[in-house]
């Protein structure tokens, strides 16, 4: 592996049922400072793989279907899981920084103390289990907030706060923090299109100025192709596209997803159905498809 791949994944499934895979078989890896998008209709295992690579669920281990699960991820040169048993330690998940939907921040406690929290990771035990935060980690709490634009509300509680400026707190909790990896899980599913417009161009500020490395998932394709060069698409738990965002056109969803691309789209997109590719033809040339294709793609690769 390269010094410079933060994420290598190799034959990750995930099943919560018997016999049935929410993962299938997917590998990937990103390099240092990509932003890449992570898409894919509900369903299809977008939030399982962000859980997976974040190490906190664990990938199968053992055997099914009559062969021995041998999955592995490795973040930044350092195992985080293999064969289905998590192996990350306190110094790794202190470089990797994860946002959700849901925001996880503690309603009734101040909206610094929610930022210091970004720190526990780095302070002694003692200092941490009891919330002890001294004026220099403050005044990093307080930089990182007037970073995101909520310095202002640093003495409110979570709970007061509205739906952006909590998930701007995740953020600056993030930069408190210090990771060198950002994986986000749909982080802006549940704003307005103002307040998600506003958290990407954060993340994505913090990509290009800041060397992070990020991984979204996304569930509108819109933002793939505004701020994420790279997309990876899934299908029913596989990986079935990885290249350009440029590519991410109805037309060419159309032919991966059918019927459920529709909900990829924001309604202004229709007119990127007509645009044709660079390369002027159905696929990217520089397009990495899964290598056991779907019926859909295997058409296309026709």
């Amino acid at each position: 592996m390269s010094s410079q791949t933060v994420i290598d994944a190799r034959g990750i499934s995930k099943s919560f049922q018997r016999g049935i895979r929410v993962l299938d078989d997917v590998s990937l890896s990103l390099c240092r400072g990509e932003m890449v998008a992570l898409i894919g209709a509900s369903g299809s295992g977008k939030s399982t793989l962000i859980r997976t690579i974040a190490g906190l669920t664990a990938i199968d281990g053992g055997r099914s279907g009559g062969k021995e699960n041998v999955g592995r991820i490795v973040v930044m040169g350092e195992s985080i899981q293999q064969g289905g048993r998590l192996s990350a330690s306190r110094s790794l998940r202190t470089r990797i920084g994860v946002i959700f939907q849901q925001f996880n921040l503690v309603p009734r406690l101040s909206l610094l103390t929610n930022v210091c929290f970004g720190l526990l990771g780095r302070l002694p035990v003692i200092r941490g289990t009891f919330g002890r935060f001294s004026a220099a980690d403050k005044g990093k709490a307080m930089q990182a907030m007037a970073r995101v634009g909520i310095a202002e509300h640093a003495l409110k509680r979570a709970c007061e706060l509205s739906g952006g400026q909590q998930q701007r707190a995740a953020i600056a909790r993030t930069l408190v923090q210090g990771a060198e990896l950002l994986i986000a899980d749909e982080p802006i599913a549940s704003l307005d299109p103002a307040s998600a417009r506003r958290v990407m161009d954060l993340i994505a500020d913090m990509n290009r100025n800041d060397g992070l490395t990020v991984l979204i998932s996304l569930h509108q394709v819109e933002y793939a192709l505004k701020y994420c060069p790279r997309t990876i698409a899934l299908k029913a738990g596989r990986v079935a596209y990885d290249g350009p965002s440029s590519a991410l056109t109805p037309a060419f969803l159309n032919q991966i997803y059918g019927a459920e691309c529709e909900e990829l789209f924001l309604p202004t997109s229709e007119e990127r159905s007509a645009a044709p590719l660079k390369n002027g033809h159905d696929l990217p040339a520089v397009a990495t498809l899964a290598k056991k294709p779907f019926p859909e793609i295997e058409r296309l690769s026709a």
